[in-house]
């Protein structure tokens, strides 16, 4: 790892690099970003099998020249592959775009499954998606047989709601090593984040910066978090943008980032945050949580995410 780069532990003894790099959307310019952030000092790549961009991931290690035992690669299970037989197969799939013999991490990305089969979305005539019937705990326990059988050094969940991890952590072996969420100075879910603390279950903050991503909309109801005042006057106080705090927040409060970009020279932007925030504006941030949701599919994936949880709309 290098030297500037902090890590938090895992369940599992592993150490997660606390920054990362999202690599959802944007599919052709991920080898190019990729390949930007490793040489910037990235070693935490986030992909997943529905993003597309597995490929793209693989070739930028490859070409990075950079030990495969140095980078931390986390990928994540598609709702089409969700019962227990799929589960060695679509892991190889990745595995094989990725061009890896393992993962650092495997993650559910949702706790829904869809209709079993190649098409990852599928659906009926009048467009909306086909679920399943079956368990994410079944899912959940063949996941730990990739453990087992080193495709995969730990294993952990996404999106999903206090009362469906509660249910895994009283059912399963292998206690997920990381429950990867959306989580920003506008959607802090305290209480949350302390449930998960205590459980020693690692968190990483997907849309760290919020709405920064126009596929959430609401700017015009909300603003854009980046131009929080809070967060543009402290960052005028380090020399930093509000993104630089954004992610610097996040990981004083423990939690590993993984910010998107396919600017080179963003990526090395968000990568220098070797600064720590005094506790006052820890603090000053962390009242300024708006309970502020900007990703839930539940509509259109006809399954109730995120019940209980801050900002789920009633």
């Amino acid at each position: 790892m290098t030297d500037n780069q902090k890590t938090f532990t895992l369940s599992n003894g592993a150490q997660i690099p606390a920054i990362g790099l999202g690599t959802w959307q944007d599919e052709e310019a991920q080898e190019a970003a990729v390949l930007a952030a490793l040489h910037a000092g990235y070693r935490h790549i986030d992909t997943a099998r529905c993003y597309g961009t597995e490929p793209a991931v693989g070739k930028a290690i490859k070409q990075s020249g950079i030990p495969r035992e140095e980078i931390f690669v986390t990928s994540k299970l598609w709702n089409n592959k969700h019962h227990p037989e799929d589960l060695d197969q679509a892991v190889q799939l990745s595995l094989d775009d990725l061009g890896l013999e393992y993962l650092d991490l495997f993650l559910m990305h949702w706790p829904v499954a869809f209709k079993r089969g190649d098409d990852p979305f599928p659906s009926n005539k009048d467009g909306k998606l086909i679920t399943d019937n079956i368990d994410y705990l079944d899912t959940y326990r063949a996941m730990e047989g990739l453990v087992k059988s080193g495709k995969a050094k730990a294993i952990g969940i996404s999106n999903f709601s206090q009362n469906e991890v509660e249910r895994i952590l009283d059912n399963v072996a292998i206690k997920p090593a990381v429950h990867q969420m959306e989580l920003h100075p506008w959607l802090q879910q305290k209480k949350f984040s302390d449930f998960h603390r205590k459980n020693g279950i690692h968190v990483t903050q997907y849309s760290p910066f919020g709405n920064q991503n126009e596929i959430y909309g609401s700017r015009e109801e909300h603003g854009q978090l980046v131009n929080d005042q809070t967060l543009v006057e402290i960052g005028k106080k380090y020399g930093k943008t509000s993104n630089q705090v954004a992610l610097a927040w996040g990981i004083a409060h423990g939690r590993s980032v993984i910010p998107k970009s396919k600017s080179a020279e963003r990526i090395k932007q968000n990568f220098d945050i070797a600064f720590e925030l005094e506790p006052a504006d820890i603090e000053n941030i962390d009242a300024i949580d708006k309970k502020l949701r900007f990703n839930d599919p539940s509509k259109d994936f006809g399954y109730e995410l995120y019940s209980g949880l801050d900002g789920k709309k009633k």
